[in-house]
């Protein structure tokens, strides 16, 4: 139903003239913590799972007129430079109103494609979870493409995350973005993020634009033949504020919004993982 919606609603193009909307494409069944490793079977790409490994490899590739990305706290570039090198624990908070949503969309689709298991309680993630970074490189040159984020809450084993990250430019922003894709059933839902630095050396993305061309949420439909449909969502918007905390970890808060209104804060706490916090560390974590 909602590939059939992005069709009708949405615009019918040829992916080679938009290629900023090109992703991983999931199948109908199961999308889960091995999805990028079959993928880069198919494709023929080269899986680096070895050494340090971040979202992205320079973030100061994304520098531009409100990213001097030289000003960014250290803690904050080592976390997205060497993520592989970090544990991550989080903490979600659903808005009361939106909460049946979130569980509504785990029996129906989440737990059946193991994609987008969102946390419906801070106890869901009390256990941690896991972190795998690929990185997904051609072949023949050894170029970076993409790189893989896995997450998979230790508790239930359900993926709450599998996406890839890299770094693009888009017709409606004159400097380069974060591009995450989640792979769905036939397609993808992109979601483009516009950096800021701020002025305390923290890292703020945030997707809200107003039109197709804009950062923001896209829908996006294979035909397999080179032609998509893409709905660009202006209602759903979502911002990533990342900055240091104590001992050379740190924290981010991930906001999303439906219709101008708030439903999910998610908190993470990261950390290198030749760090050994005390319980004080953990207890301030928690309550931060």
């Amino acid at each position: 139903m909602t590939q059939r919606w992005v069709q009708i609603a949405g615009r019918r193009l040829l992916l080679k003239d938009h290629l900023w909307l090109d992703g991983p494409i999931g199948n109908t069944r199961l999308i889960g913590k091995d999805f990028f490793l079959n993928y880069a079977r198919q494709h023929n790409l080269q899986v680096v799972q070895t050494g340090g490994r971040g979202l992205v490899d320079d973030l100061t590739l994304l520098s531009g007129s409100s990213a001097d990305i030289t000003q960014v706290e250290a803690p904050v570039r080592n976390f997205y430079e060497r993520t592989s090198e970090y544990t991550i624990d989080a903490w979600s908070q659903w808005h009361g109103l939106f909460k049946p949503f979130g569980e509504a969309l785990g029996i129906i689709f989440s737990r059946r494609l193991q994609q987008m298991n969102i946390p419906l309680s801070p106890l869901d993630s009390a256990r941690g979870m896991t972190s795998n970074v690929i990185q997904l490189r051609d072949t023949p040159t050894g170029d970076l493409l993409q790189t893989a984020w896995v997450r998979e809450l230790n508790a239930t084993r359900n993926v709450i995350y599998a996406g890839t990250y890299s770094i693009c430019a888009i017709p409606g922003h004159p400097t380069p973005c974060i591009k995450v894709v989640f792979p769905l059933p036939n397609g993808n839902a992109v979601v483009v993020m516009r950096p800021e630095v701020r002025p305390d050396g923290s890292f703020f993305l945030t997707s809200a634009g107003n039109t197709f061309g804009d950062p923001g949420f896209y829908f996006v439909v294979h035909a397999g033949d080179g032609t998509i449909w893409t709905k660009y969502l202006k209602s759903m918007q979502e911002t990533i504020h990342v900055y240091a905390a104590e001992h050379g970890a740190s924290r981010a808060d991930h906001v999303l919004h439906l219709w101008g209104k708030e439903f999910l804060r998610l908190h993470y706490y990261m950390r290198a993982k030749d760090a050994q916090p005390s319980q004080l560390d953990v207890k301030e974590a928690v309550q931060s």
